[in-house]
């Protein structure tokens, strides 16, 4: 994959297709591979005639690891997102980001929005806002040497992800601990683009996707049937709806 310095950090990324460009931002202890091409997303936006980006967010995947809490953080991870499209030519771009990848690309359409035509919120609704709960039980399961020691339920889990996807969980001990930095309702009530938020259904982490759309100006809601936080990213409705969102919307 190609790798690029991006004012000092090592950022890896995929650029496939031709058309109007997409960027896909992945979400916690996932990476473009994991998140995007696994479950066929860049095939099928491929398919769509679209110029498909996907990134490794700092401390993921092929993506420089970093220690220290302070090198992470939403707004700094949107900066990538934007200094990648600025190295690779991109004025403005679709937006499409899952979970943590949704959070940056908020920050990005907030901080930058001559360079978002268009932003996908999936995997995160009203919770943009509120938050998502704790960060430290997650992190200190990444810390924890036997996964067997570990109690909490939502950390485990998120151990086990990071373990199934190869991650340097000291890395994302580290991003965890600062990159869930909430979004006011004021700042989000200030996006102009249009947006879809897609939830599933049976998503407990992710808060309301109605009540965030409710604040947006031009949003609307994508439910996703019957799927969770960790399922619904690869779901058959999630791409009709994305798909639909994209080939209907006039910029």
């Amino acid at each position: 994959m190609p790798y690029v310095d991006l004012d000092g950090v090592g950022i890896s990324y995929l650029d496939e297709g031709a058309g109007d460009p997409i960027l896909l931002i992945h979400g916690f202890a996932s990476n473009k591979t994991v998140n995007w091409q696994y479950p066929g997303w860049v095939d099928l936006l491929v398919k769509d005639g679209r110029r498909v980006i996907a990134i490794d967010n700092r401390g993921h995947g092929e993506s420089e690891k970093l220690y220290d809490p302070a090198d992470y953080g939403a707004p700094l991870m949107a900066e990538d997102a934007k200094n990648l499209l600025d190295y690779l030519n991109v004025e403005q771009a679709d937006i499409m980001g899952y979970s943590m990848g949704a959070r940056i690309s908020a920050f990005l359409t907030l901080n930058h929005p001559g360079k978002v035509r268009r932003a996908i919120f999936s995997g995160l609704g009203y919770g943009m806002v509120t938050g998502v709960g704790d960060p430290e039980p997650i992190a200190s399961a990444l810390e924890t040497e036997r996964i067997q020691d570990i109690s909490d339920r939502t950390g485990r889990a998120f151990r086990a992800f990071a373990d199934q996807t190869g991650s340097d969980r000291l890395a994302l001990a580290a991003c965890m601990r600062s990159s869930r930095q909430k979004i006011s309702e004021d700042d989000v009530s200030q996006f102009t683009r249009p947006v879809l938020v897609a939830v599933g259904t049976k998503d407990d982490i992710a808060g309301s996707p109605h009540k965030l759309a409710e604040l947006i100006p031009h949003a609307e809601v994508l439910e996703i049937p019957g799927r969770d936080h960790m399922v619904a990213v690869g779901d058959k409705v999630h791409k009709q709806g994305v798909l639909a969102f994209l080939n209907n919307i006039e910029a």
